[in-house]
């Protein structure tokens, strides 16, 4: 197998990026009922829409550059199934936390530290992959 092609990352950054789409489309159609071009007005609907999506936009793309270094360095696929699974349940969790009105923290808390495990296990993985060569 070709050590330059991902295989699983892919897979992740696929229905990452859909969820991403998701919460795009529910700031748009937020900003078009509130008739709010730019930032929230004070609109607490949209304050959390736009949290949520830019949330994910601040940790999904680290969280697959990591995904993919340590997929071009040969971890175990099970082990990067693992990771993407956990870092797509997390970004869930998490959207589905915040965007509540009356908002559960334990979907909010699940949801980060999903996604700060994930980091975690991907950076120290990717380390682990290029310092035993």
């Amino acid at each position: 197998m070709d050590s330059l092609l991902l295989i699983v990352t892919p897979v992740y950054a696929a229905l990452l990026a859909l969820l991403f789409l998701y919460l795009s489309f529910r700031v748009i159609n937020r900003r078009k009922v509130a008739r709010v071009a730019l930032g929230h007005d004070g609109d607490a609907d949209l304050t959390r829409r736009v949290r949520v999506h830019a949330n994910f936009a601040e940790y999904v793309p680290f969280s697959l550059l990591l995904l993919a270094l340590c997929e071009l360095q040969g971890a175990p696929f099970e082990l990067l199934h693992l990771f993407g699974a956990a870092l797509l349940a997390g970004r869930i969790s998490h959207a589905y936390g915040v965007s509540q009105t009356a908002e559960n923290l334990k979907f909010r808390m699940a949801g980060m530290i999903a996604t700060f495990g994930v980091i975690a296990a991907t950076a120290l993985t990717s380390l682990y992959l290029a310092v035993s060569g």
